[in-house]
């Protein structure tokens, strides 16, 4: 593809991402709705999860989910693995995605595209090699190549190298057949597989080991920029926790 047709396709994609962000809003808005209460009666404050992730180009932006965990803490102050805070709502919700409807207000905001690669925590950015950080060079997405090919199932190295295939053969046509292999696999709960899971699992990166120990002295303000590559060096000479 030519950098002019590349360049075509995206402002494109950019007009059906906020074509899609309204009409979904909208048509989504009686199950936003119940699902909202629902998580106020059984979990009560915040409804909303909030958390400052990278994207475009290492921008920093709030993502908004569902809430699915409990606030469970070990007995020396750290939270709980994922797994043990889950709870059957939140279960269900992340099984058919329900969770991460939210995000279509990201999408309208220009933060994230209806396709393209999850955002990641902004702790993973320091050990993300040169090719893997290339993953940010779109806008993170509400599904994705990755996710349809696996998602949580799927080994880290495996979910990166999906995103950075995606990014170099992106088109409309391939952003179409990913949503509609979302649409069809997401109320069989397929998506599901290995969500929830010690995330150690498929971590063969080593990404998320030492994730407590990355403490950076950058602002987590949502608007500023983080380049993937500016702390690889730095992080690959910090020992996994």
């Amino acid at each position: 593809m030519s950098s002019r047709s590349r360049r075509t396709q995206l402002a494109i994609k950019r007009g059906i991402d906020i074509v899609g962000a309204i009409v979904g809003l909208i048509l989504l808005s009686p199950l936003l709705a119940v699902t909202a209460l629902v998580i106020w009666v059984t979990l009560g404050r915040p409804i909303i999860f909030r958390q400052v992730r990278p994207g475009y180009r290492g921008r920093l932006f709030t993502l908004y989910k569902f809430r699915t965990m409990r606030n469970a803490f070990a007995a020396d102050g750290q939270p709980l693995p994922d797994a043990e805070r889950l709870t059957p709502l939140g279960r269900w919700l992340r099984r058919f995605s329900i969770d991460e409807l939210p995000e279509l207000w990201n999408v309208l905001k220009g933060d994230m595209s209806l396709v393209g690669p999850r955002p990641l925590l902004i702790e993973y950015l320091a050990r993300y090699t040169p090719e893997q950080a290339r993953r940010h060079e779109m806008r993170p997405g509400i599904t994705g190549l990755a996710q349809i090919m696996g998602r949580n199932a799927l080994k880290f190295s495996e979910r990166l190298a999906y995103d950075v295939h995606y990014v170099d053969h992106f088109s409309l046509l391939m952003d179409l057949k990913i949503i509609l292999l979302t649409i069809w696999k997401v109320p069989t709960g397929i998506l599901f597989d290995g969500a929830g899971q010690d995330v150690r699992v498929v971590d063969d990166l080593g990404l998320h080991p030492g994730v407590e120990t990355l403490t950076w002295k950058l602002s987590t303000l949502p608007g500023e920029t983080i380049q993937p590559s500016d702390h690889i060096s730095d992080a690959r000479k910090r020992p996994a926790a």
